[in-house]
């Protein structure tokens, strides 16, 4: 049995202009008592199964997120990381890993990187996207460091609206975009076969 196949996870944050406007933040959001279930947790783990290994880092302040930060503790893991690795990043954490990816050659071989609900700029309703997250134009270094790229969006996500989606496909030529007429909101599902039919696919091929 050979070594397992690594799966990065990157999860979602927040960014906010100015202290004010995150402190009214905290003060106005819900909260909540019960557990919340999310694909990404006990599901993806179970679904893949034992051939591969779920590294989630807990990204630096994530309700106020700073991409200078998140990057310093992202790179820390790749000593730990192995060729041949999957990428996913949900989010704020899929814009992290597309300006990352976008701006230096990736250390590892990467068999695929999902990108998935992920604010191309700062167009949104309700919610900004700031803290050094913004990207360049030229995102083709993105496809040159992950050969398979998938850029994932729901049409009925009330969050990042589907217009991101078309704003990578202008700047990505080989990136399979796909829009899920199925899924509701912002990705907050519990379960996501399709994600992990993809992800055994790549494997195989």
């Amino acid at each position: 049995m050979g070594k397992k196949i690594q799966v990065l996870f990157i999860h979602g944050g927040m960014t906010f202009k100015n202290k004010k406007d995150y402190i009214n933040f905290l003060k106005k959001r819900k909260v909540r008592v019960k557990e919340k279930i999310r694909w990404h947790g006990q599901y993806l783990k179970e679904k893949l199964g034992r051939n591969f290994e779920i590294i989630k880092p807990s990204m630096p302040l994530p309700e106020n997120a700073k991409y200078s930060e998140w990057k310093i503790h992202f790179e820390r893991f790749f000593p730990y990381l192995r060729n041949n690795i999957i990428l996913i990043g949900s989010s704020l954490g899929g814009v992290f890993l597309a300006k990352y990816l976008s701006e230096h050659k990736f250390p590892r071989k990467i068999i695929a990187a999902y990108i998935i609900c992920a604010p191309y700029d700062n167009h949104l309703e309700g919610e900004d996207l700031v803290g050094g997250f913004k990207l360049k134009s030229d995102l083709s270094l993105m496809e040159k460091n992950a050969k398979r790229l998938y850029i994932l969006f729901s049409k009925n996500d009330d969050i990042v609206p589907i217009a991101h989606a078309k704003k990578y496909a202008k700047r990505l030529k080989n990136a399979n975009i796909i829009v899920y007429k199925h899924i509701k909101g912002h990705f907050q599902i519990t379960k996501f076969p399709e994600i992990i039919k993809m992800i055994k696919n790549d494997v195989k091929k």
